[in-house]
């Protein structure tokens, strides 16, 4: 094991209660890392020149002052837009994220949509607060889960998740992924993203866990809902900016999809007046499909490992592809 090197971290940014606690953790555990927590933006002006890592959202004036920085922490799994520059992505620092924290949360919520619309909730949910007692036929409105696919559009560690508990119901699942070379389990067939449109009419459940990124932004759009079956459901809890909203509405209203459910949008809060709120075959949540227990556990412990690696001078968790935003 190498020696480890003392080095300065700095805490952009703006702090809470959570990012202080994680400082005198991170101080207190790991005796090479000196921590400074800037509190407001001269501060982080000030420390950011000599600072060898950095935790938080790092925009271009503060990367120009940096002379020796050489990590840089994520706040999120998936930054918003603007958060990956085209002068961040040419520096030669390493980026790393907190992707993989999320993967029981999203998954479990994923298979409550698959649920939702398998049993016809989203019929009968409405009819209880209506207080209307109406059953269908024995075989009308129920998917037969064995019998069904599942498309994961990107199999990272939630897809991989929502993957292995598809198929313990009986899901055939078939993914697309632009990193992985095999499959993981519960997937039937993986292919490579350029193969989505030829896979989309053979799904009952087309499912986005994908980033938001260059190659992904508003890449679900009218012509990719026109594949799909007129009995097939959509699902996004990946991000809100890659699924046209209005071209989702529009497949709905044309009939050309049975139904939709999503936890992200292209505007959150998504607006009151948006027809996607009203529409009887819609699901949505507001963007918490991440949520459950031990999650600042899990960000704190990827930030742990990483000042250890980083001191060590061995692989940090979580590598970002900047250009590709992750």
């Amino acid at each position: 094991m190498p020696t480890p090197n003392s080095f300065k971290f700095v805490m952009l940014p703006p702090q809470s209660a959570v990012t202080r606690d994680w400082a005198q953790r991170l101080a207190s555990e790991v005796p090479e890392v000196r921590v400074v927590v800037a509190e407001d933006a001269d501060t982080a002006a000030r420390e950011i020149v000599d600072a060898e890592a950095a935790f938080g959202h790092l925009p271009r004036e503060l990367l120009a002052k940096a002379t020796g920085l050489r990590w840089l922490q994520a706040p999120q799994a998936a930054p918003a837009a603007g958060y990956y520059y085209p002068e961040l992505i040419a520096h030669p620092l390493t980026v790393t994220n907190f992707r993989e924290i999320f993967n029981d949360h999203i998954s479990t919520h994923i298979m409550a949509f698959v649920l939702a619309f398998a049993r016809g909730l989203h019929v009968f949910i409405p009819q209880q607060l209506r207080r209307e007692w109406k059953k269908p036929g024995e075989d009308l409105g129920i998917v037969h889960l064995p019998e069904a696919t599942a498309l994961i559009v990107g199999v990272g560690g939630i897809g991989a998740e929502a993957a292995r508990l598809a198929s313990a119901f009986g899901m055939r699942v078939i993914a697309t992924d632009a990193r992985r070379t095999e499959p993981p389990t519960g997937v039937a067939e993986l292919h490579k993203p350029d193969a989505l449109d030829s896979l989309l009419p053979r799904a009952d459940f087309v499912i986005l866990t994908v980033p938001h990124t260059p190659a992904t932004e508003g890449f679900f759009h009218r012509a990719r809902f026109q594949r799909m079956k007129k009995s097939a459901f959509f699902i996004n809890i990946g991000r809100g900016m890659t699924t046209k909203l209005a071209d989702l509405v529009a497949a709905l209203r044309a009939g050309e999809i049975a139904g939709a459910a999503l936890d992200v949008y292209e505007q959150e809060p998504l607006p009151a007046e948006h027809p996607l709120w009203t529409m009887p075959n819609v699901l949505m949540t507001p963007h918490m499909a991440g949520y459950g227990p031990y999650l600042n556990d899990r960000r704190f412990q990827i930030m742990l490992d990483n000042c250890r690696a980083f001191a060590r001078g061995t692989a940090l968790r979580n590598v970002v592809d900047k250009a590709s935003w992750f």
